[in-house]
């Protein structure tokens, strides 16, 4: 299509002319709508604002610093199945959770610190009795933690027990103020949504929380230098700087690593 310049009014300086000023006025107003939309706003409220504060909180008044493992769960995964027959009969969906929940209590045994936390003005250390370990639900309202309660004193069933019971509840938004409260330390499982590696916040007032990547098939060497088909998991730790130093960290992801990637040994120290 031709155009006589001539005929068009510019609008630019000395009657210059504009992209703008050669479409038709359907055209122009097409543009200037596509350009010119609102853009939508959402209120953050609830569950949402309640974790929005608690984060920015924590992010702002703990230094993080954050530790990176993997673990070979070759053998958690078959100790799992081997054992996912006698939970099903009693009706209990068995994941790694549990495993990990229990492997977890029993290094805190051994690394207390983990499972303390830091008055307001920092000049005191309190070290928790119990070991409510606390992990993430994602559901349709937000992130939930709710946390089991004194770990130490329970076994395989009771952990696998109140996990399934606690999920259930999050998702079904029945999760009670009490169940909710008082959890001393925090897994997150990024690894359900495809994640590997994160720096989780830690949930205040605790001093470490983990992120719990996913499971991946891949080639490490055994004892005799061959390559073999193993299944590994990413995890991220975040601590407290303010009383929990690298080294600390490191010894205390050691403990929990040994227990994990050898279950047998946990029957030692089981009650």
């Amino acid at each position: 299509m031709e155009l006589d310049l001539g005929a068009i009014e510019g609008s630019g300086k000395n009657g210059r002319i504009y992209k703008e000023d050669l479409l038709t006025p359907t055209q122009s107003g097409a543009t200037a709508s596509a350009t010119n939309q609102t853009p939508t706003t959402e209120a953050i409220k609830g569950i949402k604002a309640l974790m929005a504060r608690q984060m920015q909180d924590s992010a702002s008044s703990i230094p993080h610093f954050t530790y990176v493992d993997e673990l070979d769960v070759t053998q958690l995964e078959d100790a799992r199945q081997a054992l996912k027959p006698a939970f099903e009969a009693e009706g209990l969906r068995l994941s790694l959770m549990p495993l990990f929940i229990k492997a977890l209590s029993l290094a805190l045994l051994q690394h207390p610190l983990l499972n303390s936390r830091v008055n307001d003005d920092c000049s005191e250390i309190i070290y928790q009795t119990d070991h409510n370990i606390g992990f993430a639900v994602d559901t349709p309202t937000g992130l939930l933690v709710p946390n089991i309660k004194a770990v130490q004193r329970l076994n395989l069933v009771e952990i696998t027990q109140q996990l399934n019971q606690l999920i259930d509840a999050a998702r079904l938004g029945k999760l009670t103020s009490q169940q909710m409260k008082g959890g001393t330390i925090t897994l997150s499982n990024i690894g359900v949504m495809g994640g590997t590696v994160a720096t989780p916040i830690i949930n205040k007032p605790e001093v470490a929380i983990v992120a719990l990547g996913k499971i991946q098939r891949l080639p490490r060497f055994d004892a005799e230098d061959r390559v073999t088909a193993r299944k590994i998991m990413q995890i991220s730790w975040s601590g407290d700087h303010r009383i929990i130093e690298g080294a600390s960290m490191a010894r205390f992801c050691n403990t929990w690593k040994a227990y994990l990637e050898n279950p047998l040994s946990m029957l030692t120290e089981l009650r």
